[in-house]
């Protein structure tokens, strides 16, 4: 039950991004289209579950038993980055069109703060290794829902006649606003 309730509070309650400011430059970015938005939720899905399984084993396997704890950001980062090099190989050979749709904005992964923030959420909230992949794939799949969520939004609103000034990047920014706002209804439900 306890693995339930980290998933659900890391999509809806805490999710990542509407109420913990992570990850927001791929977030606004990346939300112009919906299917781009599906791809990218898939990739930071894939990118954290794995990041986490690994974050874990060379915490739990190098670092607290070394006694070198302190590096644990930089090891992080250096996971990720190799990490995310090997997915980003993987999708150019495989999925070509979802690779040059996602553009620069899949080798952010590497500096998406979600993705670090994840694993070092982990560490410090000493999560077990099943309740720490739980958080992880709670937090990507709250990413995914957020990234799509606005997407289906900013497609709607193409058609519509938006004043000059709320135009663009200002509009978006309200109806993430909004979203967050809608999201804090989810915080009753885990306490």
């Amino acid at each position: 039950m306890n693995i339930l309730l980290l998933f659900i509070s890391g999509a809806l309650v805490n999710n990542v991004v509407l109420s913990r400011f992570l990850g927001l430059c791929s977030f606004v970015g990346v939300s112009k289209k919906t299917e781009t938005s599906k791809g990218m939720g898939a990739a930071v899905i894939f990118t954290i579950f794995l990041s986490t399984m690994l974050a874990a084993v060379v915490y739990a396997c190098v670092l607290k038993p070394l006694n070198i704890s302190y590096l644990q950001t930089i090891v992080f980062i250096l996971l990720i980055a190799s990490l995310v090099q090997f997915i980003e190989m993987f999708m150019k050979k495989s999925m070509p069109a979802l690779h040059s749709a996602l553009g620069i904005f899949l080798p952010l992964i590497t500096t998406n703060c979600a993705v670090l923030g994840v694993a070092l959420d982990n560490v410090q909230k000493e999560y077990n290794f099943f309740e720490g992949l739980a958080w992880g794939v709670g937090t990507a799949t709250g990413y995914a829902i957020s990234i799509i969520l606005l997407a289906s939004i900013r497609e709607r609103l193409e058609g519509n006649d938006i004043p000059k000034y709320f135009q663009g990047l200002p509009i978006v920014l309200i109806s993430a606003g909004l979203m967050a706002i809608a999201f804090t209804g989810f915080s009753g439900m885990i306490t």
